[in-house]
């Protein structure tokens, strides 16, 4: 009789049901184009993004800019989340921004119709995630262009998704010490994002931070969908080393896991998969070589370049 109810339960319920996670996820991250790339090159990607997925066990594909529509939707439908990373694009005519406007916007109908599917946004893609929403630039200028910062909780960061699975002696240690590498020069500032009824409507203030001055969102996560925002670099503390800001006390690596760690099995529960095994490998980042950048001055140890 067991057998029996087990066999018409699971012949019920749709075919990913019955797997409780994507042990496979593939996660995309935007490139970006800037002014300093080698020749015949039109974007490029910081690797330290790279590897922070890599190290919570997801593999990466580079969404590369100027594609169609119809390509950013056929890759949409191949991958199991999203990162915006940070850079220096504009955020309304980049290639980047448009590469940004058209996963977010695919993001929420999917997750609307119940197709869960995560974005994050770093520090430029944080930025990118409130002019998305908003529909208007909302920046103000603050002196964050290279401080570690620590963290000052909204409230008991247990209650949010993000945070809720950290050690407590972790999310103590990130109160505490300056864990978060802040290297941006526009901020969203409290009062602006309190007054924006878009913002304030869409995402929940996990934490904020101030230059002495003026204080501004640092961390957000959106009520009703998986979407998530850090001005701030978590990536940065475990793979960068080209400036002193960047902190690497242990519990400014652990964050980097953990925060990577969460994201990816964000990725997790989302089930779409590349038609053949075939067109999975062609896109892999693992098509591509990094370079050793930062002798030549670059904030990056390491870049990927696109042509």
């Amino acid at each position: 009789m067991l057998v029996l109810l087990l066999c018409v339960l699971s012949a019920s319920l749709p075919a990913h049901s019955l797997v409780e996670r994507n042990d496979a996820p593939i996660i995309g991250i935007l490139t970006q184009e800037t002014s300093r790339l080698p020749p015949n090159m039109t974007s490029y990607l910081a690797a330290s993004y790279v590897k922070y997925v890599e190290s919570a066990g997801g593999r990466v594909v580079p969404i590369t800019i100027y594609q169609s529509l119809e390509h950013y939707t056929s890759l949409f439908n191949s991958l199991n989340g999203v990162i915006f990373p940070g850079g220096a694009s504009n955020l309304i005519t980049s290639g980047y921004a448009r590469s940004a406007k058209i996963f977010y916007q695919l993001a929420l109908e999917a997750n609307t119709r119940g197709d869960y599917f995560p974005i994050w946004g770093t520090c430029l893609g944080f930025e990118e995630l409130t002019y998305l929403t908003s529909g208007r630039l909302l920046l103000s200028l603050t002196n964050t262009r290279g401080i570690p910062l620590p963290m000052v909780f909204t409230n008991d960061p247990r209650q949010s998704r993000m945070f809720g699975g950290f050690p407590p002696d972790l999310l103590d240690d990130m109160a505490a010490e300056p864990i978060s590498a802040h290297v941006h020069k526009w901020s969203v500032t409290s009062d602006v994002f309190e007054n924006s009824t878009e913002l304030n409507m869409f995402y929940r203030v996990l934490s904020v931070n101030s230059d002495e001055t003026t204080e501004f969102v640092s961390t957000m996560e959106a009520y009703n969908y998986p979407i998530y925002g850090t001005l701030w670099h978590p990536e940065k503390n475990a793979f960068e080393w080209t400036r002193d800001y960047i902190p690497h006390s242990p519990a400014a690596i652990k964050t980097t896991f953990f925060m990577a760690d969460f994201f990816v099995n964000e990725a997790r529960k989302n089930f779409h998969k590349f038609n053949n095994k075939t067109e999975e490998d062609s896109r892999l980042i693992y098509n591509y070589c990094p370079v050793y950048s930062s002798p030549g001055g670059s904030v990056f140890e390491q870049k990927y370049y696109f042509p």
